[in-house]
């Protein structure tokens, strides 16, 4: 029997697998938890699968709803795209849900949305910022349409454009006595103490990638989860932080930490990523061709 899904059905599945509940799923849709269920019921019964386990009393999306949930997601779009067609065909239309790790997420964003905004007059976006990690996770499981981040990503699902670049600095404590060098050796750094941010940040693999393996005895002296954390930590003597140049900046600039000129580069590169099987709305396009033009006349 050839299955009749309904776009009601399509739509009540992206919504459980976004929201996590039925109950939330319902609260967000505007309608009741019985009317979700049976949607859901009905759905794996046309397909002849069940979309998610159910593990006391959680929904957890199984093999079978993983390979639904893009298809899901391209024909909701799509559809969103239709009416927006005929409603308005010169505006663009949708909901974007944008992720952003930590440094590009403060620093930059913000602006590309402002300017995004301006030009194109959509305002209904969301931002979601966390470390690089947990950004590409979400956009695995589809929680998010396009992720900014800094440092590189490691999931065989998400593509990657560069978009921008920065540099990466090395700061300490106010007055430090290696801030007065002009340029010091990586080995002036052995035995030192450091200050990090949490397993899953960009900021933290850039320090292992480019720093640690030239260091000997290198010690964390503390593990953090936000940069501004990470900067007071430094100004107030834990030890040497290693961190984007951006974010460094107005704590350079007001004196809170001093730099470190070591003597290597550590260029870093920004990124857009986006799951290879999202659909690429007009909206989405909009913006990663926006993000693209934008990094170019940064």
């Amino acid at each position: 029997m050839t299955p009749n899904i309904s776009f009601k059905q399509l739509n009540v599945f992206s919504s459980i697998t976004r929201y996590k509940t039925l109950t939330a799923a319902a609260e967000h849709l505007f309608v009741s938890k019985a009317a979700v269920s049976l949607a859901l019921a009905e759905l794996e019964k046309q397909l002849g699968h069940q979309l998610f386990d159910r593990v006391n009393n959680r929904l957890i999306l199984n093999q079978e709803g993983t390979k639904l949930l893009p298809l899901a997601d391209e024909l909701i779009h799509r559809l969103s795209y239709i009416n927006s067609v005929f409603a308005d065909s010169q505006a663009l239309t949708g909901q974007l849900r944008i992720g952003s790790s930590d440094t590009v997420g403060n620093h930059l964003t913000p602006n590309i949305l402002s300017a995004f905004r301006q030009q194109y007059h959509h305002e209904s976006q969301s931002l979601f910022v966390s470390n690089s990690a947990h950004i590409c996770q979400k956009l695995v499981d589809f929680e998010l349409d396009i992720a900014l981040i800094e440092g590189e990503h490691h999931h065989p699902d998400i593509i990657a454009i560069p978009f921008s670049q920065d540099e990466m600095c090395v700061i300490s404590a106010p007055n430090h006595p290696l801030a007065a060098k002009s340029v010091i050796e990586l080995s002036a750094l052995d035995n030192s103490h450091w200050v990090l941010r949490e397993q899953g940040s960009g900021s933290r693999d850039c320090f292992m990638q480019n720093l640690a393996p030239y260091i000997d005895h290198w010690h964390q002296s503390v593990e953090l989860n936000t940069t501004e954390a990470l900067i007071n930590s430094v100004a107030a003597g834990l030890g040497f932080g290693c961190l984007s140049n951006i974010a460094a900046q107005y704590a350079l600039e007001s004196q809170r930490v001093s730099k470190i000129n070591v003597s290597i580069e550590m260029p870093r590169k920004f990124w857009i990523l986006i799951h290879k099987d999202k659909y690429q709305s007009p909206l989405l396009k909009a913006f990663i061709e926006f993000c693209m033009e934008w990094g170019k006349n940064r």
